[in-house]
């Protein structure tokens, strides 16, 4: 009877815990079906488009070549460390018409005298010195030159000065040849015969003991050039203005730039005519880049020896290329630093690869300047 009694209350047991168990699986299934009392924030995402990645072109090489710290212009890597000349060219009528100018790098021009119409010179920048042919007439120079060529490691080439270029010349970091290049017959009086010809150089190198590549006094790269596939517009600045005809205000010999669309250079003309090198097929002067600087000068005497301040700070200038202009600031700490050129938010202006011409015009002119 015990024993039926203890099966009974198992079985029983049993039973309470089954149903409690079905009791619990129903409340969850009910549960399931109620919505939460917290609100259900539904995250939905769009499909994103990852942005382009930005892939700077590599710059271009060519074997044995290098791009020229003057031009940006590809030359034999052989040149790499040869220091350029300024040469010293006579820009009076009767020396024209001028040799080997269209082949050179850098022209400078500016006033040579507050005499005969404030007459110009050139100094004309070759790099690659050792393939000149015929160069000049070559004449004398100025203070101003040599303080403008040592900022290119320059060794100039003249023939004399006044006795106003002594103390420059005495400097260390000022290396000149002077009278020591060829003469040719050209039917005019000697002032008009002196040339670099081929071997002059080498010759004038062997003798003072110079050193042909960059030495110490080289303050670097002169120039900072834009990427050839990303050429400067000048258009894109806000101060930019049409500049396709350059009249400048040397009254001596009235230089003109006019913009050659086809070949995108200034070509060079002066009194009255295209300034053109028999040594080079007859080419006419032509430059991708222009710079103009508003400077100050001094007047050493009567017979009209000057002086620009090519050390000066803030200066008012003009950078042109492409057919357009913008108002630019230069500034020169001293002889050895390079003049440099600021667009008018203070950044360093870039230029484009191709030859580039210079000029120093006196302040008391640079208003006679026209650019349109």
């Amino acid at each position: 009877m015990r024993k039926r009694l203890l099966l009974i209350l198992l079985s029983l047991s049993v039973c309470v815990v089954a149903m409690a168990g079905c009791k619990d699986k129903k409340k969850k299934e009910e549960a399931e079906q109620v919505p939460s009392a917290d609100p259900v924030i539904q995250v939905v995402t769009d499909e994103v488009t990852p942005a382009p990645v930005e892939v700077t072109p590599t710059e271009e090489s060519r074997e044995g070549m290098y791009r020229s710290e003057l031009t940006n212009e590809w030359i034999d890597e052989a040149l790499k460390d040869q220091r350029p000349i300024a040469a010293m060219v006579d820009n009076e009528k009767t020396a024209l018409p001028h040799y080997g100018l269209s082949t050179a790098d850098v022209i400078y021009e500016m006033t040579n005298s507050t005499a005969n119409e404030g007459v110009t010179r050139l100094m004309v920048l070759v790099k690659d010195w050792e393939s000149i042919t015929q160069l000049g007439s070559i004449r004398s120079v100025r203070p101003t030159n040599l303080q403008i060529a040592p900022e290119w490691n320059a060794v100039v080439c003249h023939d004399g000065g006044p006795f106003y270029i002594d103390e420059y010349l005495a400097k260390d970091f000022v290396e000149n040849f002077s009278g020591t290049f060829s003469r040719v017959d050209n039917g005019k009086s000697r002032e008009f015969t002196e040339y670099i010809c081929t071997g002059d150089l080498d010759k004038n190198f062997d003798s003072k003991g110079y050193s042909r590549t960059y030495n110490d006094y080289y303050p670097g790269p002169h120039y900072q050039f834009a990427d050839e596939a990303n050429k400067v517009d000048l258009s894109a600045d806000a101060k930019s203005k049409d500049a396709k005809t350059i009249n400048l205000p040397f009254k001596h010999n009235k230089p003109v730039l006019e913009y050659d669309e086809a070949s995108g250079t200034y070509k060079y003309s002066e009194y009255g005519s295209a300034h053109v090198d028999p040594g080079n097929n007859n080419e006419q002067l032509a430059f991708t880049n222009v710079l103009l600087q508003d400077a100050r000068y001094v007047k050493f005497d009567d017979n009209g020896y000057m002086m620009f301040h090519s050390i000066d700070f803030n200066r008012d200038g003009y950078y042109i290329t492409g057919g357009k202009a913008i108002p630019v600031t230069w500034s020169k700490e001293d002889e050895l630093t390079p003049t440099r050129y600021y667009d008018m938010d203070g950044n360093e202006i870039k230029l484009n690869t191709g030859k580039t011409y210079v000029a120093l015009i006196p302040d008391d002119i640079w208003d006679n300047l026209e650019i349109k």
